[in-house]
This record gives C-alpha cells, sequence and structure tokens, in this order.
C-alpha cells in the first residue's frame, strides 16, 4: 500500500534553499550560463544589494528592526542537496543550461557573501539601508526572498508590538495570535519578533521550545463547559495547577464566577476576562475579589486588544494587571503589509540607479550614522559608506558576515529584547504618539545627494 500521508508543505532543513521565488533560480542560472560563454570568473562578477524600507505603515513614526537571526541561520544552513538538484536539473526551463551547473556548481554551493545589517532591536525609518550584501551575483540575488519574508514580517510585528509597549504603562503583555496569524511559521515569528519589542510572553510553545520565550497559557470555554458546573471546572483546574491557576470567568456570568474564586483558593494567580465591557468589567470583577480577601488575584484581559483599545482601558483607570494581544498583533491589523524591498545599488563597483515610476533607489554602498544629545536620538544621517561621519555620529551598519564567514556574536534573544527596550528609551516622546507625526529627521550627505542626481541626469538623457 502507498503511503498515503499528506504532503505538509513547510520548509525544512532538506528544502531551505528553496525559499524562494523562482526568478532568482532562473536569474542565478543565467548568470552563471553568461559567465560560462563569456569567460568570466565569479570574482569577477561582484554585486552589492541594500534593504531598506520605502515608506511609514500607517500611523507609524518609527520602525523596529528583527529578523536578523533567521537570516543568518539561511545563509549558514541553506545548501542545495542531491534531491533538489535532480528536481531542478528536471525542470523544463533549465534544459539549456551547462550541465555543469548541476554537476560541479550547485553540490558545491555555500554563501560566499558579506553581509553588514544594523542590530536587531533597533529603531529606524524609511530609505535607511538596514542590510548590504555583497558577493558573486548569483549568491547576493539568491538571498532576496528568504530575506524580504523573514525580515519584513518581523519588522512589522515587532513595530506594532512596540507601539503597544509604549503606552501600556508597564503592565504585563502577552502575545496570544497564533491561532489567527497567517501561518504556524507566521505564528512563530510573531512572537519572537513581539518579544523583542517587549512582550512578556506567549502562547506559542515552539517559541518557548525552540527559542526560550516564556510560554503562558490559562483555559478555555470548553473546559469550563465540559462540567455541570461552573465552579466544579474551577475547583478541578486548582487541584491540578493551584498557585499556577489562571481562571476564565466570562463563560456564563462574569460577577458570579468571580464570586465562586473565594471558595476556591486564595493563591490562585490570575483570572482572565475574554468579552464584553472589558473597563465596566474589570472593575466589578477587582471590587468583588477584593472584598472577598483576593487582592493579589490577578486580572488578565483579552479580546481583540490593540493599542487604542488598551489606551482607552488605561485612560480610564481599569484594574488589568495584564493584557493577552492577539489577531490585531500577529496580522498587524491596521496596516499588514511593509514596503521593504531589497535592490542593487552596485555592481563591480559601479553604482546602480532604479529611477521608474517615481521608485528612485538611492545609488552606491551606504552608512547611517546616528547623532545623540545627551542619550536622545537627534537625527540619522545617510552617506556612503567611505564619507567621513558626522562628528560625535555613531554607524548603525556592523559586519555580520565575511565571504560567508559569521563574524557576529549572535546575542541571547532575551539581550535583543533588553537593547531594543533601552534603544526605544533614547527616542523622545513625539515619536512614540499613536498619530503621525511631521518626520525631518534623516538627511542625505551632500556627496550621496551628488552622485544621485548625477545618475539620474545620465539615466535620463539615455
Amino acid at each position: 500500500m502507498k503511503d498515503n500521508i499528506p504532503k505538509s508543505g513547510f520548509i525544512t532543513d532538506r528544502n531551505l534553499i528553496l525559499g524562494l521565488d523562482l526568478y532568482q533560480l532562473t536569474m542565478g542560472a543565467a548568470y552563471y550560463q553568461y559567465n560560462l560563454e563569456n569567460s568570466i570568473e565569479e570574482k569577477d562578477d561582484i554585486a552589492v544589494f541594500e534593504y531598506f524600507v520605502r515608506r511609514f505603515p500607517k500611523n507609524r513614526n518609527y520602525l523596529i528592526f528583527a529578523g536578523l537571526e533567521q537570516l543568518i541561520f539561511y545563509l549558514q544552513k541553506a545548501r542545495f542537496s542531491e534531491e533538489i538538484i535532480t528536481y531542478l536539473r528536471n525542470k523544463e526551463i533549465f534544459q539549456k543550461i551547462d550541465s555543469s551547473f548541476f554537476d560541479d556548481y550547485l553540490p558545491n554551493f555555500k554563501f560566499k557573501i558579506d553581509v553588514f545589517s544594523i542590530k536587531e532591536g533597533t529603531f529606524f525609518f524609511p530609505n535607511e539601508p538596514i542590510i548590504r550584501v555583497q558577493g558573486p551575483i548569483f549568491h547576493a540575488q539568491l538571498v532576496e526572498t528568504f530575506l524580504l519574508n523573514v525580515i519584513n514580517f518581523q519588522i512589522i510585528i515587532a513595530s506594532k508590538a512596540s507601539r503597544i509597549k509604549n503606552i501600556s504603562q508597564n503592565k504585563t503583555l502577552l502575545e496570544f495570535g497564533t491561532r489567527r496569524a497567517h501561518s504556524p511559521l507566521a505564528g512563530i515569528y510573531a512572537a519572537r519578533a513581539s518579544y523583542i519589542a517587549g512582550f512578556d510572553g506567549t502562547s506559542n510553545v515552539i517559541a518557548d521550545f525552540e527559542l526560550g520565550i516564556r510560554s503562558v497559557g490559562t483555559m478555555a470555554h470548553s473546559y469550563v463547559q465540559k462540567f455541570e458546573q461552573e465552579i466544579e471546572s474551577f475547583k478541578t483546574y486548582y487541584d491540578i495547577y493551584k498557585e499556577n491557576t489562571v481562571l476564565l470567568i466570562d463563560t456564563y456570568n462574569i460577577e458570579k464566577a468571580a464570586k465562586k474564586i473565594s471558595i476556591i483558593g486564595k493563591d490562585i494567580k490570575a483570572v482572565r476576562i475574554d468579552s464584553g465591557d472589558l473597563i465596566n468589567n474589570s472593575k466589578k470583577v477587582r471590587q468583588i475579589l477584593d472584598k472577598n480577601g483576593n487582592n493579589d488575584i490577578l486580572i488578565v484581559a483579552s479580546s481583540d486588544l490593540n493599542e487604542y483599545k488598551i489606551k482607552e482601558i488605561l485612560d480610564n483607570n481599569a484594574p488589568i494587571d495584564a493584557f493577552g494581544i492577539g489577531t490585531e498583533l500577529v496580522t498587524s491589523k491596521d496596516d499588514p503589509t511593509l514596503s521593504g524591498v531589497y535592490k542593487l545599488i552596485e555592481y563591480n563597483k559601479i553604482p546602480k540607479i532604479k529611477i521608474s515610476e517615481e521608485k528612485i533607489i538611492i545609488p552606491g554602498q551606504k552608512q547611517v550614522y546616528r547623532t545623540y544629545n545627551n542619550g536622545m536620538f537627534i537625527k540619522d544621517k545617510i552617506s556612503l559608506k567611505d564619507e567621513i561621519p558626522p562628528e560625535n555620529s555613531t554607524p548603525l551598519l556592523i559586519p555580520i558576515m565575511k565571504k560567508g564567514k559569521l563574524l557576529y556574536k549572535i546575542p541571547k534573544l532575551s539581550e535583543v529584547r533588553d537593547y531594543c527596550i533601552s534603544n526605544i528609551e533614547k527616542l523622545p516622546k513625539k515619536y512614540k504618539k499613536l498619530n503621525k507625526i511631521k518626520f525631518k529627521e534623516v538627511e542625505i550627505s551632500d556627496t550621496l545627494r551628488l552622485l544621485l542626481n548625477s545618475l539620474i541626469k545620465e539615466k535620463k538623457n539615455e
């Protein structure tokens, strides 16, 4: 009997190299074929690409960089196995590619690129180069789709989470969105990105097992519904989990459920409210709990929360100790896409530009220099990488890899989180507002602007 197990469609170490669009492979094979026919060595076929974000998502005043560790993993681990090479060899589109591509080149392929990047957890702004990749054009081109997929998603979630963190008044923040994420992998990356931005835990168990992010959970309404009496569901749960017990109290009647808590045990950790008027319900529950001597029991709120709802809750002094945020966070529901792009900016030391449809690409290898005053952010300046830096400025792009060799010591995820929180403290309050502000704090150096204008003029006159 044939194996009837369905295909998973998951990305694994086995197929990691194929986490790309087909045109990366068709371009790569074409580069190889052209070089072979023209006796061009790979060392003479060097491209430089930069990743940047064209514009802010809705109402954002800054972005948080996240996803570098997954990019490094891809560059260190992705390889063409014999199985994958056979698959590619048999595709019709590659039939005119020289057999040496499949026999010699792909079996020995490893990424031999230089990578520069800002640190994970760093705030940044549109049009600033965040990642620079340099190396043989086949290698540098192949990175595009995986980089954009992983980096774009984690940036937009980390940035959304940071907005929530800014208005949370140090309340406990829990990422509860795996079931609403667009895939199991998106759920894990959302947990990671929100943790970097300052969240305290996640419902995602893989994120705990693989990444060390503390997983937390309560119970579902189904647990309460299973029992004839609500209080019986509370008692059985408490008998098992004691001081770690978190009870869901809005299955039937919130106020009656809160009154039953005193019968269960005073060392219950928390109760959760997942529906209705969270402001009024939390006040009623707090009053009932305190009246019955349960002053130490915490109140957790969930139910389609976002930064605006949380602000309203806190502005009304609702006695909520922790927030569980799901759908609105893991989908960045108010603006779920990011205009992050990966563009060629130099080939064989010649600056390259793209100016079609007003989508101008700033040419040349660049560096971002950040200036602070008394520990607070003042401005960024984008310059060509070899320009003299502005006085008292700090370069943001640092070396990560050299010809495929990892130079960067990957920090613990908790260290990235701590860095991100301290980095955001350097942002003036105006950036942390929920509404859009006018933005003028990114400059372009005179030398870079001169290069840009000269190339625009040159291409328009061709």
